[in-house]
């Protein structure tokens, strides 16, 4: 297939994926230690990834990757310090102290700027809370000296539900005056990609490669791959990140409200804030339980700030217990453009 002359749909690549089932004993840290062979490494069973290859990848590429920690134990945990072996390798943590079932991120940043060839890391994670412990993470990758991407990453940014968007990525390659691109693959099915035709100076070599969003994306965020591949006969594959956020329409903050304990008779109020990418009027708010009662504007904004109260019956009428509900706000822009919110809480006596 010719990707010189058309919009070729990226490859779809399939991934396997191993879920260990969830644990529901919470361990006590004093309970690991009180066996030595296990407690030396109590802090390594937090993680389930101490390894990742970057494979190969270009100069000024983006190459991260989020080892993910989780806090089984009852105690709280503290993260002290990390610290990398080697300089073409930055660490950074999301999150310093876990409670229970908590977790954080120990971002390995591959520096593609000022490094060249086969580089290898160990990032140390020291713990000094509630027990000192060490975990070294591995990483490890071929950073490209003669192939350089710009921008390092395919970055869309927030990208609203059904709209297309498309980028562009400068590739420059300097050796072989033979040299090209054959092929592009990734793993979801919502990329297409376009290869302008090559330029070539010599033994200099430029593609313009243009990374295409599908309109049928789903909400979410992104964070996919893509793969191109040469004719090299060695090392014939470098990849580069794609991040991005498909975000809907229409969105409501916090979608998540807890109005906590409520007595019967007892009236709580509160808001959510509706907003768009362009005006709109509130047509309806629905909501099955009837205790709720809301108040929108009928004006035409971008931004609505809307009160609602919910009252609780009389003891002799409300029966205590938790709610939970769906509430569902509905626009003038379309079907498409509905958003909901949930609101929880608890009636006691």
């Amino acid at each position: 297939m010719n990707l010189l002359s058309m919009c070729v749909p990226v490859k779809a690549r399939r991934i396997l994926v191993f879920q260990m089932p969830m644990a529901f004993a919470v361990l006590t840290i004093a309970g690991v230690f009180s066996n030595s062979v296990y407690g030396q490494n109590w802090a390594a069973k937090m993680f389930e990834i101490t390894h990742h290859d970057f494979g190969s990848v270009s100069r000024n590429a983006k190459a991260e990757f989020a080892f993910v920690v989780e806090n089984i134990y009852e105690e709280e945990l503290r993260i002290a310090s990390v610290r990398s072996s080697c300089g073409c390798t930055k660490p950074i943590v999301s999150k310093n102290l876990l409670k229970t079932w908590d977790k954080s991120e120990i971002i390995a940043q591959f520096n593609t700027k000022s490094f060249i060839g086969h580089k290898n890391a160990a990032i140390t994670v020291v713990f000094d809370r509630p027990y000192y412990s060490e975990v070294q993470l591995l990483v490890k990758g071929h950073i490209r000296s003669d192939i350089v991407t710009e921008p390092g990453e395919a970055a869309f940014g927030e990208v609203e539900s059904g709209v297309k968007r498309e980028i562009p990525i400068r590739i420059s390659y300097a050796g072989r005056d033979d040299w090209k691109i054959v092929d592009v693959r990734g793993k979801s099915d919502y990329l297409a990609v376009r290869l302008d035709a090559p330029q070539r100076r010599g033994n200099l070599v430029t593609y313009m490669l243009h990374v295409g969003l599908s309109e049928n994306t789903p909400v979410g965020e992104l964070h996919d791959e893509l793969v191109v591949v040469t004719n090299d006969l060695q090392d014939n594959e470098f990849h580069l990140p794609l991040v991005g956020r498909v975000v809907p329409p229409i969105t409501v903050a916090p979608s998540l409200i807890s109005l906590g304990n409520v007595t019967p008779g007892e009236s709580k109020q509160q808001r959510f804030v509706v907003k768009g990418s362009k005006p709109f009027k509130i047509t309806g708010i629905s909501c099955a339980d009837e205790r709720f009662a809301f108040k929108p504007t009928d004006d035409s904004k971008s931004v609505h700030v809307v009160p609602f109260e919910f009252k609780s019956p009389e003891l002799h009428k409300e029966a205590a217990g938790g709610f939970k509900e769906t509430v569902v706000i509905k626009t003038d822009l379309g079907a498409s453009f509905v958003a909901e919110c949930i609101v929880s809480g608890q009636v006691i006596h």
